[in-house]
């Protein structure tokens, strides 16, 4: 078998072992001939520095081996996986592609990230060349997937909103609500995104924000200006049904130019 991997920091990688040992069993190419399961498990963040949006977080063989290289990492958000199929963090498409399958909540390139090259093999799908950019430089070993398994279950994942709390469910709903509206673009705005807004456990409640929503966008301004950044905090009560909520907060989002009702943060 090959030797260790070297990464960019001049140490050896060492390979962690999956529950299934598919570093065990090779083919004629050094690629793993056991056909792992992948599941994606969407997860809400505890740390409140991380994407408010629940991260898609991928099991192999039921085994989270991400954390055990990469354990201050976190996987792509759900608001990654709202886009067409070939645009998801983990599709695999025609030509392989490098993915940063996890990165910590500052930057890849402050505390670094983990990368995987995910290919297309006839029926399957393969995860290797495994980079790790952190302090850390063990890395997961390859894995070979059922691409028919592999593809339906990123389809289940992008399409699952069970795992939801109301602040996500009313944030998803208003996000999709304001865009289709068009309602920025008549201001000359541009709305950059929606986001749950989660009590934060262990603060004082006066230096804290009640659970609700977060509307985030900018006006844009002349060439080589600076834009305008606005935000509407908006909260979210058990007082009404979801969608009762969607409607009220969209009513008053919309019923007069967003520039004037929600607040500046320049």
């Amino acid at each position: 078998m090959a030797g260790p991997h070297v990464g960019r920091h001049g140490t050896a990688e060492k390979r962690v072992r999956g529950r299934a040992d598919t570093t065990d069993h090779v083919d004629m190419t050094g690629h793993p001939s056991t056909i792992s399961t992948l599941t994606l498990q969407h997860r809400i963040p505890d740390d409140w520095d991380a994407d408010p949006w629940a991260e898609v977080r991928p099991l192999v063989d039921g085994v989270d081996v991400l954390k055990e290289v990469h354990p201050e990492g976190f996987a792509h958000s759900c608001r990654y996986w709202r886009g067409p199929a070939e645009s998801w963090p983990l599709a695999v498409t025609e030509e392989p592609r490098r993915v940063m399958i996890t990165e910590p909540t500052c930057t890849a390139g402050c505390c670094g990230a983990l990368y995987v090259t995910v290919r297309r093999e006839g029926d399957e799908v393969i995860w290797e060349s495994w980079e790790n950019t952190s302090d850390v430089t063990a890395v997961p070993p390859d894995f070979r997937f059922d691409r028919a398994q592999y593809e339906a279950e990123l389809a289940r994942a992008a399409a699952d909103h069970s795992w939801e709390e109301p602040v996500d469910t009313v944030a998803r709903l208003l996000e999709q609500t304001l865009a289709e509206s068009g309602w920025f673009e008549h201001w000359g705005c541009v709305l950059t995104g929606v986001a749950p807004r989660r009590e934060e456990p262990g603060l004082p409640e006066e230096i804290t924000s009640p659970p609700g929503v977060d509307v985030h966008f900018h006006h844009v301004r002349g060439t080589g200006e600076r834009a305008d950044v606005y935000q509407y905090e908006l909260l979210v009560t058990t007082d009404h049904s979801v969608e009762e909520q969607v409607g009220l907060l969209a009513d008053r989002i919309l019923a007069d130019d967003p520039r004037k009702t929600a607040d500046l943060h320049r």
